[in-house]
């Protein structure tokens, strides 16, 4: 690191380092891009993260590799995140040929009802070999270790699920002095991070193949993740911004339905359940801890574990997230709108699901622009939150100066 990034290296850790938390959504990660947008140009420098600590699950994985392996970059690993984001098609995550998608349907199917090819080959409704080549081209997890070395970076979590212990799973690649965690159903565990970490994060149930890390299988780690900001503070975050897949918060009333549900509606459900509400329990959460330690007197709060947590959360309403995903649900390929129109995808009721899966450009730009603008609405509150030590010299009269270093041992403990 340079003298000048010394300087302007991501937030002073007076208030102790920021994390980035990014929940999976599939093709709603889209939205994240937008957020990081406009972060990146609200920065006085836009060479280096805010965000020391980042952490991603599924398809916020993905994204979290990215920003951490540009970590000396921000603002450019940022523009290639929205150069791939803007210009998706799904052929770059699945299989979209008639061939692709016919097999992977037949072996489904055959192994469903006859037990074909379970020992041999991954089962799974559709194909995401492309995913795989794309990641290896576009996220090179060689540069980690220098982010670390160098300070940029704290640390990197991907979060899968293993199919084995039935577990949710933090892999984390850091600083020397991160160790790792276990609490009940969960744990941390520090690995040199893979693409095939990031391939098993990304492991949506049924939809894509388990993924071996190391002798054992690994589904999406939106699964049994009960507590997705936990991670994030085990490795030292006193502040959090979470860019979520959704909230119902602020949504308009849905009038009940008394049709009998479609498949569609009920797997959207389903996706729901792991995707946004263990995100909007662990959020709420942590709301009445931080409540809790407000009214403790100071007697009391010196033998506690317990510490108050400065975290910012922005994310889509699902009115929206539907709204837009019924307008382009005609941009998924051919052979995809016929394999899923059975299932009641493409009615009103359906849209909740249709919203996870279309990697199509023009619905991943109107999810940027979405993200970029509710942003743009919330940038004197985001400043605040990047920047706390700032605004007290910035009142003072001194010029902004941006200093990361990495927290100490002590610094680093958590109750999470």
């Amino acid at each position: 690191m340079s003298e000048h990034d010394q300087v302007n290296a991501a937030q002073a850790m007076s208030d102790g380092p920021a994390a980035l938390v990014l929940s999976g959504g599939g093709a709603r990660a889209a939205y994240q891009i937008g957020v990081l947008r406009a972060i990146s140009e609200m920065l006085p420098n836009r060479h280096c993260t805010p965000f020391p600590i980042i952490c991603g699950t599924s398809a916020g994985a993905l994204n979290a590799a990215a920003l951490a392996t540009s970590a000396d970059s921000f603002g450019v690993g940022v523009d290639k995140l929205h150069d791939v984001w803007a210009n998706f098609s799904s052929s770059q995550v699945y299989r979209t040929d008639w061939r692709g998608v016919l097999g992977s349907a037949f072996r489904w199917l055959s192994n469903l009802a006859l037990g074909l090819f379970n020992k041999t080959v991954p089962v799974s409704l559709l194909n995401n070999a492309p995913l795989g080549e794309l990641l290896r081209e576009i996220i090179d997890l060689k540069q980690l270790p220098r982010m670390i070395d160098s300070g940029y970076l704290h640390a990197l979590c991907i979060t899968a699920c293993s199919y084995s212990r039935g577990d949710s799973v933090n892999f984390y690649q850091g600083a020397p002095q991160l160790t790792d965690w276990h609490r009940a159903r969960r744990r941390g565990r520090r690995t040199l991070l893979s693409h095939e970490h990031l391939m098993a994060s990304s492991a949506i149930p049924l939809i894509f193949p388990a993924v071996d890390v190391a002798g054992e299988y690994y589904g999406d780690g939106a699964l049994r993740q009960l507590a997705p900001i936990s991670p994030a503070l085990h490795l030292g975050a006193s502040r959090v911004l979470v860019i979520g897949a959704g909230t119902g918060v602020g949504s308009a009333a849905k009038s009940p339905v008394m049709s009998y549900p479609s498949l569609a509606q009920i797997i959207g459900h389903i996706m729901s359940s792991s995707f946004v509400d263990s995100l909007e329990m662990d959020l709420e959460r942590m709301h009445r801890i931080n409540h809790t330690v407000s009214i403790l007197p100071p007697e009391r709060l010196a033998t506690t574990s317990l510490k108050p947590v400065n975290y910012m959360v922005i994310s889509p309403q699902l009115d929206k997230l539907e709204r837009l995903a019924a307008q382009y649900a005609h941009t998924l390929p051919a052979s995809i709108q016929l394999f899923v129109r059975g299932s009641g995808m493409f009615k009103k009721s359906g849209s909740n699901l249709l919203s996870y899966l279309i990697f199509e450009a023009p619905f991943t730009k109107a999810l940027i622009e979405l993200g970029y603008s509710e942003a743009k609405e919330r940038e004197a509150e985001l400043k605040t939150f990047l920047f706390p030590a700032n605004l007290a010299d910035q009142d003072a009269g001194n010029s902004t100066v941006l200093n990361f270093r990495r927290p100490s041992q002590s610094e680093t403990g958590s109750s999470a």
